[in-house]
């Protein structure tokens, strides 16, 4: 390695010297102030303590972080093949864009995935298909104490909040979801005037900052609500009570990403951190939070309202279903949101090790609810990393009704999965409240694509239905949809899964459910049995000077700062739940 870097070093200043030599005088000029400039870094990078690759190879091992700053763009554009990349592949990017562009998304020669490798995933065709349908599918949002049932398209714009994204990008998929009729969510971060431009048809987010709708103190406003809920384009409400990214943990805009736009529309000063708490404070137990739902249903004068989670403790689920079962209130929906799922900026950890995968929490609130004979009151919605008719087929198959998506629909509206979301920077405008980096996103055009795009996918999907022999989502089944477990033998979801039988769950549970059924609590969420052996107490955390709060984006180069201990009692703040308050009588 030391020989090819010596090497290439002279190789460099040989060409430099010929370039020089060319330019007669003027040009040694030049080759003297660069030597001298290449002198003194590399007497600054032998000198400095900061990093060890500088001091064995001063000037040289710079290139290192050259390279690595650039090393996504490599990978995903000159290494990786077409079907291995990560969160989506070069395939499913393709489909996207030349979806939303309007064009034929069909490719030749035939699949480059290993249809033999245990975990592949297969669709069953008929022999005799269908006539796909000449309408999309729709799915009648609202049960019994509904007033406004809405029906839902197979597939939608999923939560994404202005402040994550450019208003541009709000814009343009507000207008996209007005061109095809399907909801855009809004995101826990507010009903904002982008979200209305257009005409579409709106859910609105309330998550745990109740951004829009909050007091000064950040608990939930009901009078701002219920003006804000009458509005005409919303046709529904979901409360979040959680997301895949990083389930069990809240969020920060940080006060440099605020502008007056975003203050006025989330009810949050200006100057500060924009703190979603890990926990609601207007209820704190399954039973809390059907009355919450009910709540309100009847501020917004009866139109759908739901709650979107990523699943974890199935203790959790089966808690919310006794206390549906007690109160006689049902939310009119409830979307998963898969661990895969993710639009913006998440601790790494979170991403990687925290919360139930799509395919298994949906399965698990499908089962339960029909254990318990609720199925048939509440729509199922699925989020994450839905992109593709397939993807939408498959859902359904597990469970669902209908679907959302966001990353795909970012992909529609131009974002190339540089996955600089979190940093301000995107380079298409997308994810940034930079005005010279989101004016070059065009909404007209990007409008346009975002219609596209859905309305091809809802068609594949809609196509791929009448080739299972189908003219209706409800007469798919678990048999329609196989794994390979290994290498000589496919099982059908029927036959690999247990699937709950209706009303199972009333008259004595499945034993597989019933330790989790007879734990499950309407006053409590969570694992609350004890433990068999006692708990430890932690050490006392060492005493470390001139400490530092941990930044919050990785920073590209520290070859320009000394790296300080982080304080010992460091903190998140959207790690901590919300301040409690007793539930006011409705």
């Amino acid at each position: 390695m030391v020989r090819f870097l010596i090497i290439a070093l002279l190789s460099l200043l040989g060409f430099i010297t010929i370039i020089a030599a060319s330019l007669g005088s003027t040009g040694w000029w030049i080759l003297a102030a660069l030597a001298l400039a290449l002198l003194g870094l590399g007497i600054h990078d032998v000198l400095q303590t900061k990093h060890a690759i500088l001091r064995n190879f001063p000037v040289l091992g710079r290139m290192r972080f050259l390279l690595e700053s650039i090393r996504p763009e490599i990978q995903q554009y000159f290494i990786e093949r077409n079907t291995d990349g990560r969160p989506f592949d070069r395939d499913t990017r393709s489909i996207i864009y030349a979806r939303a562009k309007g064009a034929d998304s069909h490719k030749a020669f035939g699949t480059e995935r290993d249809v033999n490798a245990t975990g592949y995933e297969f669709l069953l065709h008929s022999t005799a298909p269908v006539a796909p349908p000449v309408e999309q599918h729709r799915v009648r949002i609202g049960g019994p104490d509904c007033k406004h049932p809405y029906d839902m398209s197979l597939m939608n714009v999923s939560s994404m909040s202005f402040g994550a994204l450019s208003k541009n990008a709000v814009l343009a998929m507000n207008k996209g979801a007005a061109m095809g009729g399907f909801v855009h969510e809004t995101g826990e971060g507010g009903l904002t005037e982008y979200h209305l431009e257009y005409g579409a048809d709106l859910f609105w987010e309330i998550g745990s900052g109740y951004f829009g709708c909050r007091d000064a103190d950040g608990n939930f406003d009901a009078d701002k609500f219920a003006a804000k809920a009458a509005h005409q384009n919303v046709k529904g409400i979901t409360i979040k009570l959680s997301q895949g990214a990083k389930p069990g943990l809240g969020g920060v805009l940080p006060a440099a990403k605020i502008t007056p736009e975003i203050a006025a529309a989330r009810d949050v000063p200006m100057g500060v951190d924009c703190i979603s708490p890990a926990s609601h404070s207007a209820f704190s137990t399954p039973r809390e939070l059907m009355l919450f739902v009910k709540h309100l249903r009847d501020l917004s004068d009866g139109k759908p309202v739901g709650y979107k989670f990523c699943v974890g403790s199935r203790t959790d689920v089966l808690a919310m279903c006794k206390a549906m079962l007690e109160t006689g209130i049902t939310p009119d929906f409830i979307t998963i949101d898969g661990a895969e799922g993710g639009t913006g900026a998440a601790p790494l950890e979170y991403e990687d090790h925290v919360g139930t995968p799509l395919t298994e929490g949906l399965m698990l609130v499908h089962n339960a609810l029909v254990g318990c004979g609720l199925r048939d009151k509440i729509r199922l919605g699925a989020a994450g990393k839905v992109a593709t008719g397939s993807d939408v087929v498959k859902r359904l198959i597990q469970g669902a009704d209908f679907t959302f998506s966001a990353r795909a629909m970012m992909m529609a509206t131009g974002c190339i999965q540089a996955q600089k979301c979190h940093t301000n920077e995107c380079p298409v405008g997308v994810a940034t409240q930079n005005p010279h980096l989101y004016r070059a996103l065009d909404v007209l055009d990007k409008g346009n694509r975002v219609y596209n795009y859905h309305k091809l996918t809802v068609q594949e999907a809609a196509q791929l239905i009448a080739s299972m022999g189908v003219s209706h989502p409800s007469q798919l089944n678990p048999r329609m949809l196989r794994r390979r477990v290994d290498h000589l033998t496919t099982r059908s979801y029927a036959g690999l899964h247990n699937w709950v039988a209706p009303g199972a769950l009333l008259n004595g549970a499945p034993e597989g459910w019933k330790a989790d059924w007879e734990e499950a609590d309407t006053e409590n969420f969570g694992e609350h049995a004890p433990l068999p052996w006692p708990t430890q107490r932690e050490a006392a955390p060492a005493i470390v000077a001139d400490t530092v709060p941990p930044k919050r984006v990785e920073p590209k180069d520290s070859t320009h700062r000394r790296v300080a201990p982080v304080h010992p009692h460091a903190e998140r703040p959207e790690g901590k739940p919300a301040p409690k308050h007793p539930l006011q009588k409705r």
